[in-house]
């Protein structure tokens, strides 16, 4: 039995750190775990940033509201999921997520929950479990499944090798050279057609 597991961000739909980024005008927060491997690390430096500018969820949702999916990915999925089991599995939050399943048309989404102060300050964050997309991937194994992974960042490394198949998709020129026998792809039906062949 064979189960796709696949990131969100930056796979299939726009990088949300980066949107606010743009919307808030704190380039800063362009950064995320293309450019920084420790997920933890970023995420407090980015909760320090938003406190040091007064913003919190409400803000960044207001962002998310005017994110749609990347073109063509509601149809990869759509059609991924008459072909097999699919989940997302990321590094988000549910808080950041939820409007985007919706577009996606509510495919299954793994990820985390933020901890968020009464006036809407981002105070913390909650992992699901230590090295979540690995760890994902490993106990769908002892589940009897077969995975194969996809993303795009160093923090979908550890899923994609764990896995039968595992492909980089729209992924950096430095992470294709660090991984030169990883496939890689660019589009939907490069990456679809990559995972039948797999199943």
């Amino acid at each position: 039995m064979n189960i796709v597991c696949l990131d969100l961000e930056g796979v299939l739909v726009p990088e949300i750190w980066i949107a606010f980024a743009e919307e808030s005008g704190i380039p800063e927060l362009k950064r995320t775990t293309r450019d920084e491997p420790d997920y933890d690390k970023l995420m407090k430096w980015r909760i320090g940033i938003l406190k040091e500018h007064g913003l919190g969820l409400k803000e960044i949702q207001e962002t998310i509201a005017k994110i749609d999916p990347l073109p063509g990915a509601k149809e990869f999925m759509d059609k991924l999921r008459r072909t097999t089991q699919a989940i997302i599995v990321s590094d988000t939050f549910t808080q950041f997520a939820a409007p985007l399943m919706e577009k996606l048309g509510l495919p299954t989404i793994f990820c985390n929950e933020l901890v968020v102060a009464e006036n809407g300050e981002i105070v913390d964050f909650s992992m699901r479990c230590p090295q979540s997309k690995l760890t994902t991937v490993k106990s769908l194994q002892t589940m009897g499944f077969e995975t194969i992974a996809a993303g795009d960042s160093h923090n979908d490394l550890g899923m994609i090798l764990a896995s039968k198949a595992g492909f980089l998709f729209r992924s950096t020129d430095a992470i294709k050279a660090e991984y030169p026998q990883l496939p890689a792809f660019e589009t939907y039906d490069e990456l679809y057609d990559a995972i039948v062949k797999a199943l």
